[in-house]
């Protein structure tokens, strides 16, 4: 980070404040206006120094096995959500995190509350879990095409335009669940322009390497855009709480997004207080004659 901006200068920008209403396009940029204090190379640079440091926390984090870490990464098509992870989880030890997509759901998990899937593959003490688009989709996605929602097989009386504000104060209990039994909630929207967006889908059909990645869902889902920011401020405002805040990253310029999102991971785990156990003095006095063992030979 720049040294003129603080760390906590740097979190309440980027936070979506616990109670309060907030607009994506009036209170939070697409660009990283801060990040002009170094160059792209400079935040490369800064990206490994972070990457480094989350390193030696996630390696506390293990031995410690008291917390885990969940973070939920939300986004519009093409924001960067695949190659943030990618390049800001690259010097994570593989065993300790696991990285989790959410694709349209089964016949089996249809059979489930929509919670279900996910609770599954929650990370466990010492881990950390990623969820590369989470059960906010069902307060997202599924809320602009209804035909998702019948699909789940719902009672009708639980159906209905206060299904939201009930999956809402679901959400935010389960969250607070997951807290009070050392799971910390690390939630990160990343903020791409639709211009960006346009930008980006055109690369991926000039690119042959990257057709796979554009579909024609895709583009339709561009048309619903309004739509779809005015169901994420509805979530932000409603799901932003004191023990599971949304962080909104600026996503246009893709070095600042992920240094940005390695900042918030690291923010994180500092503030679990994480620290290599400290043995017994049984424990050291074993230790000491397993030296001597092997310094026998």
């Amino acid at each position: 980070m720049p040294r003129e901006f603080s760390e906590t200068k740097l979190v309440k920008r980027l936070i979506v404040p616990p109670g309060r209403k907030i607009k994506l396009s009036r209170d939070f940029a697409t660009s990283w206006k801060e990040g002009r204090a170094f160059d792209k190379h400079h935040a490369a640079e800064r990206l490994r120094e972070g990457i480094r440091l989350l390193s030696g926390l996630q390696s506390k984090l293990y031995a410690q096995n008291r917390y885990a870490l969940l973070i939920n990464l939300q986004a519009m098509d093409a924001a960067g959500k695949d190659g943030t992870i990618k390049h800001v989880m690259s010097g994570i030890n593989p065993q300790g995190c696991r990285v989790t997509s959410f694709k349209a759901p089964s016949s089996e998990e249809l059979d489930h509350d929509y919670l279900w899937r996910h609770v599954k593959v929650l990370p466990e003490r010492g881990h950390i879990g990623i969820f590369n688009r989470s059960y906010y989709e069902e307060v997202l996605v599924v809320r602009l095409h209804p035909e998702y929602l019948e699909k789940q097989q719902l009672p009708p009386s639980v159906k209905g335009r206060k299904i939201w504000r009930r999956r809402f104060e679901q959400i935010n209990n389960f969250e607070k669940y997951l807290r009070e039994n050392g799971i910390v909630v690390l939630k990160i929207f990343l903020y791409v322009s639709k211009e960006e967006q346009r930008q980006r889908f055109l690369k991926r059909i000039d690119r042959s390497e990257k057709n796979w990645k554009l579909s024609a869902a895709d583009v339709n889902n561009r048309l619903l855009w309004d739509k779809y920011m005015d169901a994420y401020e509805d979530c932000f405002n409603n799901t932003s709480t004191a023990w599971a805040p949304w962080y909104v990253v600026p996503a246009d310029q893709k070095p600042y997004c992920r240094l940005l999102v390695a900042f918030l991971i690291y923010h994180s785990l500092a503030a679990m207080n994480l620290a290599y156990p400290i043995v017994s003095k049984e424990r050291r006095a074993e230790l000491i004659n397993i030296r001597r063992l092997l310094e026998r030979g």
